[in-house]
């Protein structure tokens, strides 16, 4: 008996926070023409104070579960994507686990660049086929604004925010995550990177001064990187899958730069409606765009079941990966309002539940440091 990983929710998180062109013009040199015409962006969306990742990870996933109509207590696994963690340790999966209540979830954080929910996405459907899990949710989520240098008008530009989900099932029947193929070249690390903060240069004032907890890139070679990656990484996965080109119903790539993806689009010979693109109004999100476009496509009806949709990125590393999808998943019925109220109380109780274990975590520390400290005064 063999399994495949199943589509059968989606969702996606947006701030509210809107960043046009034009507002960048009055923060450094550039207007809405120069950015528009280099990289195809008119806005994007910043977190607000008290808005991290784990926060948006939680938003998406939380759409994600009630597409598919899943308790949180269902999923086995749980795979965050990103490189803006709200901690190097603990992991923003577990955050998002115990935020969730996904009380029977193991939980972990994946760094790949961009091409991160591709490998989460690899990493899961490979275990849900396997039969070690049942279900799992893989989150791409970011918030680059905080590592972004707002006065570098290279770069400035181009990143926004957001979180993007999915939800993966195993079952017996024909489709869901066909194929995937993934790729990396560490030559290339110095092309796009966050230099400081890490054990190679751990904060201090100098990386302070010099700006090195800024996003630094080397745009020209990340173009020809993603132009020859894009159609080579495509046409890979649909060959693992035994299928073509002809079969495709919709690309959906790395919402890095309007050029990257109109060039590639070219370099495969795919009209422009059998290629997504939502980065016109969200900028690059990183690990986070492909998840937020494929929802969005859902959402929009560009994705019908039985469609094959081939999702592919590239990015920090240098990394790179696609994945093709069979869709089996029709878009849901609307959700009963019983259901969404009885929902919202699940995650008051998770939070209460966390708050609990918490308190009872303490007190189980003060008693045992009371006791330790006791006998020790009764042996004097």
């Amino acid at each position: 008996m063999s399994l495949h990983a199943h589509v059968v929710g989606w969702g996606k998180y947006i701030p509210q926070r809107v960043l046009t062109n034009d507002d960048l013009s009055r923060m450094v040199d550039t207007s809405d023409e120069w950015i528009r015409t280099r990289t195809g962006i008119r806005e994007r969306r910043l977190v607000k104070d008290g808005e991290t990742t784990a926060s948006m990870a939680v938003q998406a996933a939380r759409q994600a579960l009630e597409v598919a109509r899943f308790n949180p207590s269902q999923l086995d696994l749980i795979v965050v994507a990103t490189i803006t963690p709200d901690y190097l340790f603990p992991a923003t999966a577990c955050l998002v686990q115990d935020m969730l209540g996904a009380t029977h979830a193991a939980a972990f954080d994946l760094l790949a660049g961009c091409s991160g929910f591709i490998y989460g996405l690899n990493i899961a459907a490979h275990l849900l086929s396997s039969g070690a899990y049942q279900t799992a949710l893989v989150i791409g989520a970011e918030t680059l604004s905080r590592i972004t240098d707002w006065s570098d008008r290279a770069t400035c530009v181009l990143f926004g925010d957001g979180a993007g989900a999915v939800i993966l099932q195993a079952d017996e029947n024909e489709g869901g995550v066909l194929a995937t193929t993934l790729g990396s070249d560490g030559s290339g690390g110095d092309i796009l990177r966050l230099p400081a903060g890490g054990s190679y240069a751990p904060a201090s004032h100098q990386t302070v001064e010099e700006g090195l907890h800024f996003i630094q890139m080397k745009g020209r070679d990340v173009f020809k990187f993603a132009v020859n990656k894009i159609p080579a990484a495509t046409r890979e996965v649909l060959e693992k899958a035994g299928l073509t080109l002809d079969d495709l119903d919709l690309l959906i790539p790395h919402q890095a730069n309007q050029r990257i993806i109109e060039a590639a689009a070219r370099f495969l010979a795919l009209p422009p409606e059998a290629v997504y693109s939502n980065l016109e109004w969200y900028g690059n999100t990183s690990t986070a765009s492909i998840p937020i476009a494929l929802s969005e496509a859902v959402e929009k009806g560009r994705i019908q079941t039985g469609d094959l949709v081939v999702c592919v990125g590239f990015g920090a590393g240098l990394t790179w990966g696609a994945a093709a999808i069979r869709w089996t998943r029709p878009l849901p019925t609307p959700v009963p309002r019983w259901q969404r109220i009885r929902r919202r109380l699940y995650y008051s109780l998770a939070a209460l539940r966390s708050r609990l274990r918490r308190l009872l975590r303490w007190l189980s520390s003060f008693w045992t440091r009371n006791g330790l400290y006791g006998r020790r005064g009764r042996k004097k």
